[in-house]
């Protein structure tokens, strides 16, 4: 059974960074996509960052030019580089991966929050 295990969740104040890490028990490289999702007390879960296998990232609108997303392959493992971080940002952060088959994996979250 593949694991996905986020860690690097805190309190910061506004315009402050974070990394985020999701380690896996299989092999970054072969999944298809690997995402960091998002959701914020009250709502629903939404797509924040992607890789795919092919290196390919793309990114929600609220966030482009503040995350990046990556991935180290000798880890294992896909990172969340937040930048400037809003009050706006804070919920829990999930890690999603995707295989070939389209079998889906999801981690336990990891809490954000920015604050003063």
């Amino acid at each position: 059974q593949v694991q996905l295990v986020e860690s690097g969740g805190g309190l910061v104040q506004p315009g402050e960074s974070l990394r985020l890490s999701c380690a896996t028990s299989a092999r970054v490289f072969n999944f298809a996509a690997m995402r960091w999702y998002r959701q914020a007390p009250g709502k629903q879960r939404v797509m924040v960052a992607t890789i795919y296998s092919t290196g390919t990232t793309n990114y929600a609108d609220s966030v482009k030019g503040r995350f990046t997303i990556s991935r180290d392959n000798a880890k294992n493992t896909i990172y969340l580089q937040m930048n400037s971080l809003k009050p706006e940002d804070t919920a829990v952060y999930y890690c999603y991966a995707r295989n070939t088959w389209s079998v889906e994996y999801w981690g336990q979250g990891t809490q954000v929050t920015v604050s003063s």
